[in-house]
């Protein structure tokens, strides 16, 4: 038990600290490499819908109905996965569009404010601070869908961690990118982009301070179900969307078919 709490705050940390990432690549790139971006939103988006409706949803089904009898247990899988979906939905319709970490942007198109030479640009650097809190905020759930799945599975956090660990990349760049030009300082833009995924592993400590005392079957069922959903909808309106966006030759199907035969194989590996 103890070796699977310090997996799951490892992967937590790991997903979350992906920001990172994406802030030191922003610094080394001028042009966005729309190619890649396309294949690897695509391969998250894979590994989430795949892993959430072949595994995790299955696995709170299964938890639920042994519980609960068949009729409940499949009316609250259910129940838990659309609240998982409403929960991601409704923290992304009180976030200003602007500052959105699912409304993804080029790295050129975040540079046309100008350079640094003029001085702070306070739009451009409100822009980076609230995007960060976004993120901080949208990762908090993630935080704790990581941390859950990979006590109960370490085989199936690992998974998780790494799909969420690549669609953080992208938030990272949106944090640093206008930071650094509005203020011209590479250590602030990538501070606040490093803090922006902290929340992932500040969902963790949550969840087991206050999840861990009653994580019996339904409680797990219940969480599962709506960390299902979360990342269904994760895939649906940012990562495939974005994926598309930056598309070339159907490279993001590509990747989102990638991402699904990787996942299936992982889970075939590990029966």
């Amino acid at each position: 038990m103890t070796e699977n709490l310090l997996l799951a705050f490892g992967l937590t940390l790991f997903a979350g600290l992906a920001t990172g990432i994406g802030s030191l690549l922003a610094f080394f790139t001028s042009h966005t490499n729309t190619k890649f971006l396309s294949v690897t939103l695509g391969f998250s988006a894979g590994v989430m819908i795949y892993v959430s409706m072949v595994e995790i949803f299955v696995k709170a089904k299964v938890a639920l109905v042994d519980s609960l009898g068949v009729g409940l247990g499949n009316w609250l899988t259910v129940g838990g996965f659309f609240a998982g979906m409403l929960l991601i939905a409704s923290i992304d319709k009180f976030i200003p569009k602007q500052s959105n970490p699912h409304e993804l942007k080029k790295v050129e198109d975040m540079t046309r404010g100008g350079s640094t030479s003029t001085g702070e640009k306070p739009d451009l650097l409100k822009m980076g601070t609230f995007t960060a809190l976004a993120i901080g905020i949208h990762n908090f759930p993630e935080g704790i869908a990581t941390f859950t799945s990979a006590l109960q599975d370490p085989a199936l956090g690992i998974a998780i961690a790494v799909a969420i660990a690549i669609h953080n990349v992208p938030e990272g760049i949106a944090v640093s990118v206008p930071v650094y030009f509005a203020t011209g300082d590479k250590k602030r833009a990538f501070k606040l982009s490093f803090l922006s995924g902290l929340s992932e592993p500040v969902g963790a400590l949550a969840a087991y301070l206050f999840l861990m005392p009653f994580l019996n079957e339904i409680m797990f069922g219940i969480i599962f179900a709506a960390v299902a959903g979360i990342m269904v909808f994760i895939s649906l309106d940012e990562l495939l969307p974005a994926a598309k966006r930056y598309d070339e030759a159907h490279l993001s199907i590509y990747g989102l078919m990638g991402g699904m035969a990787v996942m299936a194989l992982s889970l075939l590996l590990f029966i």
